[in-house]
C-alpha cells in the first residue's frame, strides 16, 4: 500500500504546517527581523569607525615619515657639506648622480 503511506505523510505535513502557522506570531517575526537588522547596522557602523580610525592612523604615520625624510635629508646635506672638497672625488655616484650637489 504505497499510496496510503504517501497520503499519510502529506496529511501529517499539512497538520504540522497548520500548527506552526497558528503558533507563529507575525509581530514576533517582524520584531526578530528588526532586531537582526539593528545588529547588522551596528556591525556596519563599527566597521566604518574602524576604517576611519585606520585612515587617521595612516595619515599620522605618513606625516611622521615625511618629517623623518626631511630630517634625514637635512642631516645628509650637512654631512656632505663637511666633506673636504678634495675628498669629493671619492664619493660614489648613486643612481647616476653624485652625492655632492653640482
Amino acid at each position: 500500500m504505497p499510496g496510503m503511506s504517501g497520503r499519510m505523510s502529506t496529511i501529517v505535513k499539512a497538520k504540522i504546517s497548520k500548527l506552526l502557522d497558528r503558533a507563529e506570531d507575525p509581530g514576533e517575526t517582524l520584531e526578530y527581523s528588526y532586531q537582526k537588522q539593528i545588529e547588522l547596522l551596528q556591525n556596519v557602523k563599527k566597521g566604518i569607525a574602524d576604517v576611519v580610525t585606520s585612515k587617521k592612523r595612516l595619515q599620522l604615520q605618513e606625516e611622521k615619515l615625511r618629517q623623518q625624510v626631511v630630517k634625514l635629508d637635512t642631516q645628509a646635506r650637512q654631512a656632505l657639506a663637511k666633506v673636504p672638497l678634495d675628498s669629493s672625488s671619492i664619493l660614489m655616484p648613486v643612481g647616476g648622480r653624485h652625492l655632492m650637489p653640482p
